[in-house]
């Protein structure tokens, strides 16, 4: 059952026309040599899980049995799996994450997973990016046309021959010690509401 859906999904995927706006600071940060987070909000991981296939990422992704489906996926996709959560395991989780950064691996996290409250950044990632010494990038996505799931992060799955926007901030660092942290959790939230939304007026759930 894993193996079709996952095949679905990947035929569903091939369809999207992907446009791409800040992959230069994607290359910028990859020719520094220095490790790099992207951060995105759960909802838009599917566009940006396949965009990045076969890169080598590594992801952290929910013990519980739904990130088990979202496990299977990205395997099969080329990514490096770490299972944890900031509810469960998470510390396991996060030490993994931090062992592939410094290695050279870049790794992806959604701060508002793996069960919400949607769009409310949890310091999880970015503490994993404190202590690698990492630099972050916040990455969204947009598409023209989608159908928007009844879960609690409302994932978004977008539909045939959808145009695809993907974004991506300037890289920024995490300063030492708990106001690094709490001033690049602000800054991480202003980045993914302007990587997901941009200029169209949207707001996410986690704006009310």
């Amino acid at each position: 059952m894993t193996a079709l859906w996952a095949g679905l999904i990947r035929l569903l995927a091939a369809t999207w026309r992907f446009r791409v706006q800040g992959g230069e600071h994607v290359a910028a940060v990859r020719a520094s040599g220095r490790p790099l987070v992207y951060i995105l909000w759960h909802s838009r991981i599917l566009p940006l899980l396949y965009h990045h296939r076969g890169e080598g990422v590594a992801l952290l992704i929910s013990r519980h049995r739904d990130g088990g489906y979202l496990a299977a996926l990205s395997e099969r996709w080329g990514y490096r799996v770490v299972r944890g959560s900031s509810k469960r395991g998470g510390d396991v989780g996060l030490l993994g994450l931090v062992r592939h950064l410094r290695s050279g691996a870049a790794v992806a996290l959604t701060p508002d997973g793996p069960r919400g409250p949607a769009e409310r950044m949890k310091p999880g990632a970015l503490a994993a990016a404190q202590h690698a010494g990492a630099l972050v990038i916040a990455a969204g996505a947009r598409a023209s046309s989608a159908w928007w799931i009844e879960s609690w992060d409302r994932f978004c799955l977008p539909k045939p021959f959808a145009a695809v926007d993907l974004t991506y901030s300037p890289p920024f660092a995490v300063g030492a010690g708990k106001d690094g942290l709490r001033e690049a959790m602000a800054r991480a939230a202003r980045a993914l509401a302007d990587v997901t939304y941009g200029g169209t007026g949207e707001t996410g759930p986690g704006s009310a």
